[in-house]
């Protein structure tokens, strides 16, 4: 599945995805509810094709979607999130974070995509927080309870002490779904090079990919059922809302790139079928 992150997040971002899907390869989205564009960016789904994922966020410029006082362990005395998952993680392994709070500000961003009208197929987090153990088991627990059991596994070969750590955390989480039943793709790309994947770097990435997939890259070993996400962020170029999200994302190349010939002959070229979350979920 080709998947584009942070759908809502501004009204550019939004018609960037769908315009994404209607001419290029995106079959998949995952809803950011908490941006200032989701109220009128969700009706926009409805009949499009698209698989629908809840990109659930405790951190992040936005406010949540419950006060203050309903989930005071994520917030500031302003009312306001963890910029960032380096402001959240620590205050996470000290304990300073609810569960609780964080259950209900995620089932309740879950609830709110489901308000829209638009059916849920997957999970995932807004700065991959469910690599975390603690934010994982909640977002298991969410998912349990709504009767959505897909999740996105996050997946880093960059080399150095954050790569080292995504990939142990990935097999925790991999280890623990498997334990509780959840699919997820077996091969995933998008954490090294989120926001850089313009035409040269996507084709690379989905290249990655099929090798990961088959067994040929080094030390990989063919699953039963072969499946990967391509974890993508497209936009419009002219969106002035976005401005305030200082990410550094490129976010029109990698739109061009997804709707790019040569990304699509690469996929057909790796072997893939593209499909959505749905589709992993009824895979036997």
């Amino acid at each position: 599945m080709v998947n584009a992150d942070d759908y809502g997040l501004t009204d550019g971002v939004s018609r960037g995805i769908l315009e994404g899907a209607e001419r290029g390869v995106i079959t998949s989205t995952s809803v950011l509810t908490l941006g200032p564009g989701f109220a009128d960016s969700a009706p926009l789904l409805a009949g499009t094709g698209l698989g629908v994922g809840a990109h659930l966020a405790a951190v992040g410029e936005d406010p949540p979607l419950l006060s203050a006082s309903e989930i005071p362990s994520l917030v500031d005395a302003r009312g306001r999130l963890a910029a960032s998952w380096r402001q959240f993680l620590p205050r996470a392994a000290l304990g300073r974070i609810d569960p609780d709070d964080l259950r209900r500000e995620f089932t309740a961003q879950l609830e709110a995509v489901r308000g829209a009208g638009l059916v849920v197929d997957h999970l995932d987090t807004h700065q991959n927080l469910h690599l975390w153990p603690m934010v994982r088991d909640v977002v298991l627990d969410v998912g349990d309870a709504a009767d959505v059991r897909v999740v996105r596994v996050t997946r880093s070969r960059a080399r150095g002490p954050i790569g080292i750590v995504v990939r142990r955390l990935a097999r925790d989480l991999e280890a623990r779904l498997d334990t509780r039943g959840w699919r997820y793709p077996t091969a995933s790309t998008g954490l090294d090079e989120a926001g850089g994947l313009d035409e040269d770097a996507m084709v690379a990435a989905v290249t990655t990919l099929g090798a990961a997939v088959t067994g040929t890259g080094p030390g990989q070993a063919a699953p039963e059922l072969a499946t990967a996400e391509l974890a993508t962020h497209p936009g419009r170029p002219t969106d002035a809302d976005r401005q305030r999200y200082r990410w550094g994302y490129r976010w029109d190349e990698e739109l061009d790139a997804l709707c790019s010939p040569r990304v699509r002959h690469a996929i057909d070229a790796a072997g893939f079928r593209l499909g959505t979350f749905a589709d992993l979920a009824a895979a036997s």
